[in-house]
């Protein structure tokens, strides 16, 4: 009977062994961070190991790099730039996934917000890249000229052949709006493969968040509305975008112009502060930070009708005047 209950006992321990160190390996924490599109990508999550937390990681930024290999118009021979050299050719061109489900969640976005976001833009924000770095203003017919090749309606797409056709020559396409946040929720699903559940990418300010660290009720996000007023909020299984001319902007005879141009004048916003999203997916509350800056807190009001589940911080500045839209209280 001696023999029985110690054998009994050492079984009982055994089990309970193997029951409790899976959660308690599920608590550690790991960080990761890499310069990637032109930003510091940050990546928090929880998992068993240090080997899983090396291959979660590096799977994540590999897929963020073959992105970037896709859709950065900085490089000459992405395929993004490639689409963009037969426009005006009259030719359907067969695309990537990724790169056709971007160009259609971008088309969305220009449609159900009259253009105020638009991935055609790219021969303005090639010229304002040029005008900042020489500390020019571009002149009135460069910018005309510029405009004339834009316009999301020009962009054609067939979803049965995943083909593209840019219906005018001398377009160029740019969906620097909206690919962090693209980059940043691909970048989770990596994770999501190897069963980690709870992840936060932060892709130079877009962030996509899965379930909550382990024992909280979310991800601790701080945000701010540009000057004096920061918003402290717990989060999870959702995305935020933060768009705004702190660090990025031209100034030209006194007057400072935002990196984000309005589609309708070619020029950079002037009156634009601060702008967050927060929406159910990564790629839309990217672009929508961008399109609610361009289009102003009345009309962003009825856009946002469309986008369900989504939620704005908005504040602009006219002067002595500041207005503010604030749905995140």
């Amino acid at each position: 009977m001696a023999l029985f209950s110690k054998l009994f006992l050492h079984l009982f321990f055994a089990c309970l062994i193997i029951s409790i160190s899976p959660l308690h390996a599920q608590v550690q924490r790991y960080t990761f961070e890499k310069g990637l599109m032109g930003s510091p990508f940050k990546l928090v999550f929880y998992t068993s190991s240090d080997s899983i937390a090396q291959v979660a990681a590096d799977r994540a930024f590999k897929r963020v790099e073959e992105l970037n290999e896709i859709m950065s118009d900085y490089r000459d021979g992405s395929e993004i730039n490639r689409l963009s050299a037969t426009s005006g050719s009259g030719q359907w061109v067969p695309v990537s996934k990724d790169l056709f489900d971007i160009l259609a969640v971008s088309q969305d976005i220009s449609a159900k917000t009259a253009g105020v976001f638009d991935a055609t833009l790219g021969p303005v924000v090639q010229m304002w890249r040029h005008a900042t770095r020489k500390g020019i203003f571009p002149p009135e017919e460069e910018i005309r000229d510029a405009l004339a090749r834009t316009g999301y309606i020009k962009l054609k797409m067939d979803k049965k052949t995943r083909s593209i056709m840019l219906t005018q020559k001398g377009m160029r396409l740019d969906i620097g709006g909206l690919g962090k946040g693209y980059a940043a929720e691909e970048a989770i699903k990596e994770l999501k493969k190897l069963g980690i559940t709870s992840a936060m990418m932060d892709a130079g300010g877009k962030i996509v968040l899965t379930n909550p660290p382990p024992g909280t009720q979310g991800w601790n996000i701080n945000v701010s509305n540009g000057s004096d007023s920061l918003k402290a909020m717990q989060l999870s299984n959702v995305a935020l975008a933060t768009s705004g001319p702190t660090y990025r902007f031209m100034e030209y005879k006194g007057v400072r112009y935002s990196h984000i141009v309005d589609p309708k004048t070619g020029i950079g916003l002037l009156f634009h502060v601060r702008t967050t999203v927060i929406s159910p997916d990564g790629t839309v509350a990217d672009a929508l930070a961008t399109a609610f800056s361009v289009a102003g807190i009345e009309k962003s009001k009825k856009y946002l009708k469309r986008f369900k589940g989504s939620k704005v911080w908005l504040v602009e500045k006219q002067g002595n005047r500041v207005a503010e839209w604030n749905m995140l209280d």
